[in-house]
Formats: C-alpha cells, structure tokens, sequence
C-alpha cells in the first residue's frame, strides 16, 4: 500500500536516487539540488522528509517539484510509528541513498536495517574530533574556537546507531584563523560542506565506494 498522500512518481528507478531528511533551512539539500539540476552531480532527489513542517528544506523541496513530507512525533506518536513511516516512505520512492542534511533526530531500527551502509550524514567538523551526542550546529563551532584547534573542516561519514560514529568516507579540512569566532568559522564550514557533500554523493552515485565491515574504499 502506497503511504498516505503520496503520489508514486513514475521511472522512479531510472536514475539513482536520493532521499534527504532536514530539519531546518536547507542550505546543504539545496546545495544537493543545484548540483542534481545541472548535470554534476548523476543522481536525483526523489523525496525530502522533515520533521519540521516549516523548516526550509521543505519549502525548498516544493519549490523544486520534490515530494516534501513532513514526519515527526507530531504525526506519528505511537513508538516505532515513525521510524516504520520514514522506512516505509523511503522505500516507496525507491531511494538508494539517505542523505541526512541537518536532521536533527535519531533513526530508527527499521530505517537503519533498511538502508545499512546506504545512509551517510555530514558533520560541521573534523571527525572523530568534536561529535556525539549533542554536537551539532554552532555548539560545535563553539567548541573548535574554545579548544584553540589550528583546523577544522567537515565530515561525510556513513550513519550507525550512534551518533557521529560511522566510517569516515570523505573529509576537508580549513584553517581556524587566530580571531576567528563561532559565527565565521561556521560560514566557511558551511561552504566547505556545500562542495564536499555532493562529491560524496556522487561517488555512491557512480558506484565508487566500497564497504567491508567499517572500512570504505574509494574506487578509482
């Protein structure tokens, strides 16, 4: 049975496809899109899922034709309901690739199970450095400048049952300047991630990654 209030695209299979969970502005799923629009980056997205019926993505996700659902505790609130409903959706437009940009919550056993090594997450610094739980946005920031680390960067890792402790697939790293503050040293993460991610992408995209066990090869 198709999920309720979705429309089952045609040829969804076509050509590789992506599906995006945000929470808020979406900057990284437009980045994404911009790339998927021109050509650079050989994959589509078939459906963004938020958890946040306003957040950004899902406008930007409308305003480029994308089915825009929002799922959350809200429209889900029995335990296990929405991990069973974002599975469920993802599996009916026939998405190979979870993108989470910016989703601010945990998934669950059935989404895991479903795309095992299929979902991959961008964090705003150098992994292992500066993640679990409760590491995310400007708290990260906050936490390179405070340290007094010379580098930061981002990091596109696969996505497990913990938080930030998936096998690294790409990394870059940028100079954390001497008066630099939690608000510009998130500027020029934010750019860093809006190139590194697509390229992570494209690499599962074109079939160059390779997993065994927590490790990741890149094929040439």
């Amino acid at each position: 049975m198709s999920p309720r209030g979705i429309a089952n695209p045609s040829g969804r299979h076509a050509v590789y496809c992506l599906g995006v969970l945000a929470s808020g502005g979406g900057t990284n799923l437009q980045a994404i899109l911009d790339r998927t629009a021109s050509g650079r980056l050989p994959a589509r997205v078939g459906v963004v899922i938020g958890n946040n019926s306003r957040s950004g993505a899902l406008v930007r996700a409308r305003r480029a034709g994308v089915p825009a659902i929002h799922l959350s505790g809200r429209t889900h609130p029995q335990p296990g309901a929405l991990d069973r409903a974002i599975a469920e959706t993802l599996r009916f437009h026939g998405v190979n690739l979870v993108v989470l940009a910016g989703y601010m919550k945990k998934l669950g056993p059935a989404t895991l199970a479903m795309h095992r090594n299929r979902i991959v997450n961008i964090h705003p610094a150098l992994l292992p450095a500066f993640g679990g739980r409760g590491m995310y946005g400007d708290r990260v920031h906050e936490a390179v400048v405070q340290s007094g680390a010379q580098v930061s960067g981002a990091t596109v890792h696969l996505v497990d049952e913990e938080y930030d402790t998936g096998p690294i697939i790409l990394q870059r790293r940028i100079r954390v300047a001497p008066d630099d503050t939690p608000d510009s040293l998130a500027r020029r993460v934010l750019a860093v991630e809006h190139e590194l991610y697509p390229e992570a992408i494209r690499l599962f995209a074109e079939g160059r990654i390779r997993i065994d066990g927590r490790k990741v090869e890149i094929l040439d």
